[in-house]
């Protein structure tokens, strides 16, 4: 097996250099491509170009011996006037995808407009919290400082990742069922007096971080200042 830091050169040579190239001499509406190792989004202004540069990237991956996963490769229309054009057409509403752990929506500001909206996929949330409830059960008997900052260590880190704008929802339904198993493995020690969720929630308030966004929205995340001030993008 090639390792991931070796695939990624490959893909950097065989595919990046080449997708680049690509859009200066073929796109003539506005193209994005974002990768990371082995998953990738392209998005283009038009359709007919989106459908040249998947033949061309079938090609030219043929070439070197790879092929695009039958199962997650698509093609699908999305973005900001994705839901009037579907609309006009009689259509429902514009497809999701997944993309690093994210469900990606064409979602809806307050005001109207458009927003892509990222939700952590409902499969890995449930996976983790399972791995949490197992763990939990390991670490019962210890004093409940110790599972305390075990479990901040772990959540903080799932925060880290997951908490972007407009998952907020979804974190904070993570750390409520995170402490509730944590409640279950308390209760399992056999414990005298019976902790109920109201005392649950007071020790989880001094160990578990609260769910806030911890990331920028993507337009912003390099709009910062170095600390002379000036503009960095």
């Amino acid at each position: 097996m090639v390792s991931p830091l070796l695939a990624n050169v490959y893909l950097h040579y065989v595919f990046d250099l080449w997708a680049e190239q690509w859009r200066r001499r073929e796109a003539k509406g506005k193209m994005i491509l974002v990768r990371y190792a082995d998953d990738l989004i392209a998005g283009f202004e038009h359709e007919a170009e989106a459908r040249r540069f998947w033949e061309a990237m079938r090609q030219r991956f043929e070439k070197f011996g790879l092929e695009l996963h039958g199962d997650k490769t698509r093609l699908l229309e999305f973005g900001r006037y994705a839901v009037e054009r579907r609309q006009r057409r009689g259509q429902g509403k514009p497809e999701t995808f997944q993309f690093l752990g994210f469900v990606c929506i064409c979602g809806r500001t307050r005001r109207g407009g458009f927003q892509l909206q990222r939700r952590t996929r409902a499969d890995r949330m449930r996976t983790r919290l399972q791995e949490i409830k197992q763990a939990l059960k390991l670490r019962m008997h210890s004093p409940i400082p110790e599972q305390g900052r075990w479990l901040l260590q772990v959540i903080t880190g799932y925060f880290a990742y997951h908490a972007v704008p407009t998952n907020v929802r979804l974190i904070a339904a993570f750390r409520s069922q995170a402490i509730r198993h944590w409640l279950q493995a308390l209760r399992r020690r056999g414990q005298k007096r019976r902790l109920d969720w109201v005392r649950m929630q007071r020790i989880a308030e001094r160990w578990i971080p609260a769910a806030r966004v911890a990331h920028p929205w993507p337009e912003r995340r390099f709009d910062v200042r170095t600390q002379g001030r000036s503009r960095v993008r």
